[in-house]
């Protein structure tokens, strides 16, 4: 199901501006990092309940067998009274998506109310430009290229292993009756593992943290198409890939305001562009989903793959196989390899961060003296 352009206009307006604020809460990248994991671990809790919440109404109006190997009796429901009509399908969807949307509602109100922005200390550049311009610079930037690049190929790879799931999970292990639990159980893991990943890219550095955190899936995204279908170890594989996914959750925008303040540095005189770094890489992670969402469809029709069949051709589990494994580990392979020309590792964020507070510091001391000079006159 496509999303209407009005519902992601809406989105945009929402996200790319939220997303940006971690900039402008604080100039300290260590309270920004903090922020940062705090963020994230709220979202990924929230998509938990999302999905908890859309499950456990949806879930309900599926009318297939709990065994992938019993006939589909789909076309019989005139017969079976048992049998739950589209129209109450529908209403399920339409139930589920208002309750999702008050709670949107309610997030965006507490956000608008309760975050304190950090202003820009009446800091105005030397030059003005345009925004053609100032998007030129940003896009010119080596070390953003780098980082949305190298992360659009991961976040493909994720994408497509998170869309293809629950389908795989049903026509390839037989575990239709527990896909909704196997879902729930990446994100929880997820949510939970955030701060520690947060511990780990302060320990050890967050371009160390991209390649033990990214690679970490690898294994299980092999293990779960090789061996035989197992409900214990289909348990086991979703808390590792849950680990995995919170490290692709909190590493980009963990690593993003490292390559704005890298930006500052090299360019002094201009101000205000942080949101052109932060949609843009919001449109690169949304364009990242539709090219996994054009993937996942065509392979699935050249497969066979029926909607709302509860039966499936051979051809379609082997597409769900291919899709949740080889295609995704491919993906991530290069794009850990693009990450390792990624230029920002510790010891220049730290460099950096020094230069930052330098840079602070002597804006305000040039505040301070133009507003006492102000009080002079």
């Amino acid at each position: 199901m496509l999303t209407p352009p009005s519902t992601l206009f809406l989105i945009f307006c929402f996200h790319v501006p939220y997303s940006a604020l971690t900039m402008f809460i604080s100039s300290n990248q260590k309270e920004r990092d903090s922020a940062t994991a705090y963020r994230m671990m709220v979202e990924v809790m929230g998509t938990v309940l999302g999905t908890a919440i859309q499950g456990q109404i949806v879930g309900g109006t599926s009318d297939c067998p709990t065994e992938p190997g019993v006939p589909d009796v789909r076309n019989s429901s005139r017969i079976n009274a048992t049998s739950v009509s589209l129209e109450e399908t529908k209403q399920a969807y339409l139930i589920a998506s208002g309750v999702i949307c008050i709670i949107y509602i309610l997030c965006a109100t507490v956000l608008f109310l309760g975050v304190k922005e950090k202003k820009e200390n009446g800091r105005k550049t030397s030059e003005l430009i345009t925004f053609r311009q100032g998007l030129w610079l940003v896009i010119s930037h080596g070390p953003y290229v780098k980082l949305v690049i190298g992360f659009l190929f991961t976040s493909l790879a994720f994408m497509l292993l998170e869309g293809n799931f629950a389908l795989f999970i049903t026509y390839s292990l037989g575990h239709r009756k527990d896909f909704q639990n196997l879902l729930l159980l990446i994100m929880l893991s997820g949510t939970l593992t955030i701060p520690w990943w947060q511990w780990f890219l302060s320990r050890f550095g967050k371009k160390t943290a991209v390649y033990v955190g990214i690679l970490w899936a690898v294994p299980f995204m092999i293990l779960i198409v090789c061996l035989k279908s197992n409900l214990i170890v289909s348990y086991l594989v979703s808390v590792a890939a849950g680990v995995s996914v919170a490290a692709a959750f909190l590493l980009p925008w963990s690593m993003l305001p490292d390559v704005v303040d890298d930006f500052k540095i090299k360019n002094p005189d201009i101000y205000g562009h942080e949101a052109l770094f932060y949609s843009f890489y919001v449109f690169f992670i949304k364009f990242a989903s539709g090219i996994s969402l054009g993937i996942s469809t065509l392979s699935l029709k050249f497969a066979g793959y029926v909607t709302g069949s509860c039966n499936q051709p051979e051809a379609v589990s082997f597409t769900l196989n291919v899709l949740v494994s080889p295609v995704p580990v491919g993906l991530i392979i290069v794009g850990l390899l693009i990450l390792r020309t990624y230029p920002i590792d510790e010891e220049t964020r730290q460099n950096n961060q020094k230069k930052m507070q330098k840079i602070l510091e002597s804006e305000e001391d040039s505040e301070s003296e133009t507003s006492a000079l102000g009080s002079n006159v």
